[in-house]
């Protein structure tokens, strides 16, 4: 067995670290909540703002391409993330997959990624939230900004502070409650996403989506070194405006939009027959929303001009260009309930990966007490708080994309581990297995580096620092804490 950053935590150990009495999670979850979570946190900015912006000022039409193009890339990872959730049934997903393929170090360094994903997307789409917050009232005649300047920097934003705490609040009093509350919302929000895909329709003229591909052009005044993708950096390209390198860098972008469907294996430890559950939720969820996606990406080019759309356009503004005021309204309210179950369920996903690393040591072990509820509540406070401070004070900027690379980065660990697992752990039983190892796994890899070299220069730089930042919390604490090295010192590794 390894040992120091380098050691591994057994399958084995992992599932009996499960039973201690006082970091035991309930298992109330059912393929069906696994599915609601999974569509619950992927419909949402995606389809209400992504999809416009995109196709306004990178990819043009064939912007429903690019989420295809980025579904693809998601399912590969999904194939992977389904073997090791029905082997691992354990809370933490990437983080608790890493620490047994790998070991502690890297386990460390995916753990401290997942936060990009999870807290760093909580906190952006609940800035979102407060402007259809905006909207809505507007709508109803009341005028009330959600947002005030601070001066410099900073503003406060009080409508994502009031949805932060609600969730948390929500999601401190039990798992089961707010898959049932994502389950109204959800039902709601797809329903509002069909109707305006039935209305739009009428609408569409085959004219719009020509040309399907836009020529390259020239990008922003911005748009060199830092802020051009390094894909058309490396290939001599100016900029990623519109052309080929538009369309691969779009599906970097609305990457971002199926971010957290892999939250769905974090909930491995509070689902009753996770063996079978878990592959049904991860593919149930991800195929629901790929068509979604598809569908509402053609029929809003189709309906207006892809040159009459900017990076400030969103769903409503095709049904505004059209004089349909009442669609506009209804899309606000829609996108208001669509990112507030987003907003939830990349918190659960947050609080399940703090929860792991503290049961493990990595992080105070406080954090891993569960209440008499059966959730973490010392560690549902703390991402709350967090991820409220980043929302209510600071503005959303780029970390769209810093998101994007943190999940993109724990999509190509997970893939690799798959073929690792396999070769140092093939006694182990697997209700799912991935198809065509290594085949899947590799090209899982090579999608998720390729979307990942679309990304920004000044994207890479912030991730690395980011990353930096973590190994430094880790040498100063998790090294030193670790339960792991502590049963190694002991002699007891079982």
């Amino acid at each position: 067995m390894r040992s120091g950053i380098w050691a591994t935590k057994s399958v084995e150990q992992s599932i009996e670290d499960t039973d201690e009495p006082d970091t035991r999670l309930r298992k109330d979850l059912t393929t069906w909540d696994l599915v609601v979570f999974g569509v619950a946190v992927v419909v949402g900015a995606g389809i209400f703002t992504l999809a416009a912006s995109t196709a306004g000022t990178v990819a043009g039409p064939s912007v429903s391409l690019a989420f295809v193009l980025a579904a693809i890339a998601c399912g590969l990872a999904a194939l992977c993330y389904a073997e090791f959730a029905s082997t691992v049934p354990v809370a933490g997903s990437a983080y608790t997959f890493s620490y047994a393929t790998f070991g502690e170090l890297v386990a460390w360094t995916i753990g401290w990624d997942l936060v990009l994903e999870f807290a760093v997307g909580s906190a952006v789409v609940s800035k979102a939230w407060s402007k259809y917050l905006h909207e809505v009232l507007g709508v109803i005649g009341l005028d009330v900004p959600t947002s005030f300047s601070l001066g410099g920097f900073f503003a406060f934003d009080w409508g994502a502070l009031f949805l932060v705490v609600v969730l948390a609040t929500l999601l401190a009093r039990g798992t089961k409650l707010s898959s049932r509350v994502s389950a109204v919302f959800t039902v709601i929000k797809v329903g509002i996403v069909l109707l305006v895909i039935a209305v739009g329709f009428a609408y569409v003229k085959a004219e719009n989506y020509t040309p399907f591909i836009p020529p390259a052009a020239p990008g922003g005044e911005g748009e060199s070194g830092l802020t051009q993708s390094l894909l058309s950096l490396f290939g001599g390209e100016g900029s990623s405006t519109y052309g080929i390198y538009g369309l691969l860098a779009a599906a970097s972008l609305v990457f971002f939009a199926f971010i957290g469907f892999d939250v769905v294996a974090t909930t491995a430890e509070e689902t009753r027959d996770p063996q079978r559950s878990l592959p049904r939720g991860i593919f149930g969820s991800l195929a629901i929303v790929t068509v979604l996606y598809v569908a509402v990406a053609l029929v809003l080019t189709g309906m207006v001009s892809y040159t009459r759309l900017d990076e400030n356009s969103t769903l409503a503004t095709a049904f505004g260009e059209l004089g349909i005021t009442w669609a506009e309204a209804v899309i606000s309210v829609g996108a208001l309930v669509g990112l507030t179950t987003v907003v939830m369920v990349l918190m659960l996903g947050q609080i399940r990966v703090l929860f792991a690393m503290s049961r493990d040591g990595l992080l105070p072990g406080a954090l891993a007490k569960t209440s008499a509820r059966g959730t973490p509540a010392r560690a549902t406070v703390l991402v709350g708080v967090l991820v409220a401070l980043v929302a209510t004070f600071f503005p959303a900027g780029a970390l769209e994309e810093m998101v994007n690379i943190g999940t993109l980065f724990a999509f190509v660990l997970v893939s690799v581990g798959v073929i690792v697992l396999r070769r140092t752990r093939p006694d182990l039983p697997r209700a799912f297995r991935t198809p065509l190892v290594p085949l899947v796994p590799i090209l899982a890899v090579l999608a998720c580096l390729w979307l990942m070299l679309n990304l920004t220069v000044e994207t890479w730089l912030r991730f690395a620092i980011w990353m930096v930042l973590g190994l430094v919390v880790y040498a100063f604490y998790g090294r030193t804490h670790s339960r792991l090295r502590e049963r190694q010192r002991s002699g007891n590794t079982t």
